[in-house]
């Protein structure tokens, strides 16, 4: 079997003397290894922005300075930044175990002195390439065999702190039975905690009944939520919601005059049906949602100051993706190989410049616009990585947007979502 195909990423060479990068070069090929060779620091970081590679062999001399090894310690400090899954064999002609120990502190994963031995260097090179696919092969088994278990939960994914929070809140929260307010930007998983707050309060077992607040027609309203008795017996989304939760999204976009009305069954727990005069009791939790500051709704006499008291009984606010981090990978990660799963895709990983993008990307649309950025990205992928360019992430949320640079679907979404800012989220 030819060796060529064993590895596809190529091999990073980093040296200021062309004939040791010739040397090397041909050495590598001659073993099927591809490789990428360039002459100082700045090319170095270049070429790992807009490359994977399997691992780099890095001179720490260079003409610049050409026995201490700064320069090159500095590079490999840098590299490891950048990439941080990359190995790095350091090299140089002025070997002494102080500069050997400084660079594997610094990150490098092996140390080799010149005049190199070809078979030294050949088995360096290559265990350092195994090790890097048999860590990106547990990388993917591990994501795997975590999508494949039961229950695998968005909210759980991640490392910030401020996610690690909302969930220690939502846990005692749940466990009690008051009404609870979820805020949060449009994306944030506002729904997510609704349900999750449902699911384990001591109602678990019990309905749960969800209702978009924004698409429910005022004309409507009483009927969908409480019923109607005439000219057919129907009941409302509280009677369906009896004994367990009714989740209410959105709720900032109930109409004034029909906040009354919820008003007295949160309140009261009692209702009648349109068209009948017999009052019915209804025991709901009711889990509110809204993207909306309802403080200022209520001081502006568009909500209801008593009504928002009986829903804010408890409150649990979403940061948004851009103040979460440490979460932005982890959670395309988990989105990534779920797109995979779902279109019977076998499993695909991030370049470190797709990684790089989507750390430094604003996500105005939160995790929602996530989402469907990695769906997106699978389709336009057209190998086993994602790359920056799949991605396709070119605006930042405090970049102007020209409309002649969007797609009709996109400048039509815009468009509703400034009309929706001017207008506080007002949809009458």
């Amino acid at each position: 079997m030819s060796r060529s195909n064993e590895i596809a990423a190529p091999v990073l060479v980093v040296d200021d003397h062309p004939d040791i990068r010739l040397a090397l070069r041909i050495l590598l090929h001659s073993e099927g290894l591809a490789t990428v060779d360039v002459a100082s620091a700045a090319a170095a970081l270049d070429a790992v922005a807009r490359t994977e590679f399997g691992c780099a062999v890095v001179d720490l001399n260079y003409a610049s300075d050409t026995t201490s090894g700064h320069e090159g310690l500095d590079l490999v400090t840098r590299l490891r930044d950048e990439a941080p899954e990359m190995p790095i064999i350091a090299m140089t002609a002025w070997g002494s175990i102080e500069i050997a120990v400084r660079a594997m502190r610094l990150g490098a994963a092996d140390f080799i002195e010149k005049p190199w031995n070809n078979a030294h260097l050949i088995h360096a090179v290559r265990s350092q390439l195994a090790l890097r696919q048999m860590a990106d092969e547990n990388r993917r088994l591990r994501a795997e065999a975590a999508l494949s278990r039961q229950g695998v939960d968005m909210l759980r994914i991640g490392e910030s702190s401020s996610m690690r929070r909302v969930l220690e809140l939502i846990h005692r929260i749940a466990s009690g039975d008051g009404n609870v307010l979820v805020l949060g930007e449009n994306g944030t998983g506002k729904s997510l905690v609704a349900r999750e707050i449902h699911a384990r309060s001591p109602r678990a077992e019990q309905p749960v009944i969800r209702v978009d607040m924004g698409t429910l027609p005022e004309s409507r309203f009483a009927e969908e939520m409480f019923g109607e008795d005439k000219p057919v017996p129907r009941p409302g989304r509280f009677e369906l919601a009896h004994g367990g939760s009714l989740i209410l999204e959105e709720v900032g976009n109930i109409h004034p005059l029909q906040q009354v009305k919820l008003l007295r069954v949160v309140e009261e727990g009692e209702l009648e049906r349109c068209g009948g005069m017999r009052t019915r009791r209804v025991d709901v939790r009711v889990i509110s949602t809204s993207n909306a500051d309802l403080d200022a709704a209520t001081r502006s006499d568009r909500f209801r100051r008593d009504l928002l008291y009986r829903l804010n009984a408890m409150q649990v606010r979403l940061p948004p993706l851009r103040e979460r981090q440490e979460d932005i990978v982890p959670l395309a990660r988990h989105f990534l190989l779920r797109e995979c799963r779902r279109r019977g895709r076998s499993a695909m990983l991030f370049t470190p410049s797709a990684e790089r993008a989507l750390r430094g990307y604003d996500w105005p649309g939160n995790v929602r616009e996530l989402e469907h950025t990695i769906d997106r990205a699978v389709l336009l992928a057209g190998r086993d990585d994602v790359d920056a360019d799949a991605l396709s992430l070119q605006r930042r949320r405090d970049e102007p947007v020209v409309l002649d640079s969007l797609t009709l679907p996109e400048a039509e979404e815009l468009l509703i979502r400034q009309a929706l800012e001017r207008n506080d989220h007002n949809l009458q």
